[in-house]
């Protein structure tokens, strides 16, 4: 294979003071009419005009995939899992939670949801998804580690439709394991404020006001109030781009 010359590209890159990257390798893709597609590495040489040019390909070998991947950040650290995590990826960090009671809070306008505020409730288990910087939230009915066939239920929170809006939450600076506490913490420390879209959080006959202000001060939460979210576990933590 031939050279390839590069005109239109710097050798170096600059991404703030202290950094400077040099341009040392390219990775070409090809594509064919189908779904096929291959890939070469090529190291980048300059002339002596500082013009830089591909030199012949040569294997795109798994070492060289795994130190770029780990260089773009797409690396898990080593953790011990608990046995409350369900999926763990360079993208995603999905656990589930346990049925118990916890205070929470709510805010905004309406009156009979800040009589409620800071009270104790029993809340229903909970699968909680963390992928990039966003954070979701399913109920399930059961009190067993779910399974991918585990039919998901809406999760009976203000200012969610699956995913969180943040709101006053403060979100964590990391997603690993070690930091589930805090997205936890997060989550039920931030006050509830409103409905997110048209989505039904409760079949509670008084409504979702009526749901929480029967629930305080009780033990357990009426799974029978819960709503069907419309999908399985496995079809909650995949990416979107896999649905």
């Amino acid at each position: 294979m031939g050279h390839f010359k590069v005109r239109a590209m710097k050798a170096y890159v600059n991404i703030g003071a202290n950094h400077e990257f040099k341009l040392t390798e390219a990775v070409l893709v090809y594509r064919g009419g189908g779904e096929g597609a291959f890939a070469s590495l090529h190291e980048v040489n300059q002339r002596e005009d500082g013009i830089p040019y591909l030199t012949p390909a040569e294997p795109l070998t798994t070492a060289f995939l795994r130190t770029l991947a780990q260089g773009l950040g797409a690396r898990v650290k080593p953790e011990i899992l608990p046995d409350n995590i369900l999926v763990r990826t360079p993208d995603t960090l999905v656990w589930w939670s346990r049925p118990r009671r916890r205070i929470i809070f709510f805010g905004g306008v309406n009156e009979e949801a800040r009589k409620l505020n800071g009270r104790l409730f029993p809340h229903p288990a909970l699968i909680f998804k963390v992928a990039g910087r966003d954070l979701y939230v399913r109920a399930v009915g059961t009190n067993s580690r779910p399974t991918p066939e585990t039919p998901m239920l809406t999760a009976p929170y203000w200012n969610t439709d699956g995913r969180v809006c943040p709101g006053t939450m403060r979100v964590p600076d990391t997603s690993d394991v070690v930091s589930i506490p805090q997205w936890q913490d997060a989550f039920f420390q931030s006050e509830f404020t409103h409905a997110a879209g048209a989505v039904r959080l409760t079949s509670h006959p008084e409504g979702f006001i009526g749901l929480w202000r029967n629930l305080a001060g009780k033990k357990r939460f009426p799974v029978r109030y819960l709503v069907a979210a419309g999908e399985t576990l496995q079809e909650f933590v995949a990416p979107a781009n896999e649905r």
